[in-house]
């Protein structure tokens, strides 16, 4: 369940807005002063998006924003009556993602936290799309290979192939396995997996602690080389 922070003084808008999250199946929490917002905040570092009025008796919405901007790196939507240019602008300035003025239809305001929590969720995926076993880091979505965090550049081919053995780790997979998945139909023969997995070795894995022959069935890439390897 998705937790929001709604920040409000005015406790009717608080609480419409409220609603109509918890019937679309968040959780939220409600804060109707800046004070109390940082000490929700304080409590809670799971909330994935922030509900923010500007005009607030004790501390305004922008002073909040500046100050939470670096403690919080989910998305930050101002809902306030102050609609003007320079208002939005400088809220854009103080780390909001979006601004919604008052008066507002709850249906559009709804709408906007749902897009903004895809948005996140996809920009969270992204992130995490990398995967690290060892000192051997590879990012499918940049194509990018670090070992011991240094860039090391592969073929197309390479970096295929080694994706394919980590998605697999663990696994034995044969010679005609990854030559039908990173090959196919492609003019090659299946001595082409032999000379690739040697250019890999040669670029990642010179001390053999990673890519295993299984002899007279195919290749297993180790997952736990620091344990594996000892025996």
């Amino acid at each position: 369940m998705k937790k929001i922070l709604i920040v409000d003084d005015d406790r009717e808008i608080a609480l419409l807005i409220s609603d109509a999250l918890t019937d679309e199946g968040y959780e939220c929490l409600l804060a109707f002063n800046g004070k109390h917002a940082f000490s929700l905040l304080k409590n809670n570092s799971d909330i994935s998006l922030i509900l923010l009025d500007i005009m607030m008796p004790d501390i305004d919405g922008l002073e909040i924003c500046r100050r939470i901007r670096n403690m919080v790196s989910c998305p930050i939507l101002f809902v306030t009556a102050k609609n003007r240019t320079y208002d939005a602008m400088l809220g854009f300035e103080m780390g909001a993602d979006d601004y919604i003025s008052k008066p507002f239809v709850v249906e559009e305001l709804v709408a906007r936290v749902k897009a903004h929590l895809r948005r996140e969720k996809r920009s969270l995926q992204k992130k995490n799309s990398s995967m690290t076993i060892g000192s051997i880091r590879i990012d499918p979505e940049s194509y990018e290979v670090h070992v011991k965090n240094k860039a090391v550049e592969l073929s197309m081919r390479e970096f295929q192939l080694l994706h394919y053995l980590i998605v697999n780790a663990g696994k034995v997979v044969s010679k005609e396995q990854i030559f039908s998945t990173i090959w196919g139909t492609d003019f090659a023969d299946i001595g082409t997996v032999a000379v690739n997995i040697k250019n890999l070795r040669d670029k990642i894995d010179k001390e053999n602690r990673y890519i295993k022959t299984v002899w007279g069935v195919g290749y297993k890439f180790v997952k736990h080389p620091e344990i594996e390897n000892e025996y």
